[in-house]
């Protein structure tokens, strides 16, 4: 434990040196789940096993990475069971494939597409 303790304080210690220039503090859970930030007035804590930082808590043992970065990684999105738009934003939806190319809707193969409708951006796998 002692050893854990050790290794974050220098982690945040060199950390700190180097956030100038980016605006979110990032941590990665094992599970993959992400949660940002904001590195303004940011606080570090370690209480026994949790890190709290800023309004967040982990716990040590489920961190796998922790970096900083310039976009809230915590505020995007998942793929969803379902795609639900309405008829006239899918007339109006671009389809991309993964290398940010439009695809034309009739050209859809199998693969995974992002689907930009007015109000949202999606994930689409065609089986």
């Amino acid at each position: 434990m002692k050893k854990i303790l050790w290794l974050l304080t220098m982690m945040v210690g060199t950390l700190t040196a180097q956030a100038g220039e980016y605006t979110y503090l990032t941590f990665e859970t094992t599970d993959g789940a992400k949660a940002s930030v904001s590195v303004e007035g940011l606080t570090l804590s370690i209480s026994g096993t949790t890190l709290t930082a800023g309004t967040q808590t982990f716990t040590l043992s489920n961190l796998s990475k922790m970096y900083f970065s310039n976009t809230d990684e915590s505020s995007t999105t998942g793929i969803s069971e379902e795609l639900r738009v309405n008829s006239e934003e899918y007339a109006t939806a671009t389809f991309y494939d993964l290398h940010g190319k439009v695809v034309d809707r009739s050209q859809l193969s199998k693969g995974v597409y992002i689907v930009k409708t007015k109000s949202k951006t999606y994930k689409m796998v065609v089986r």
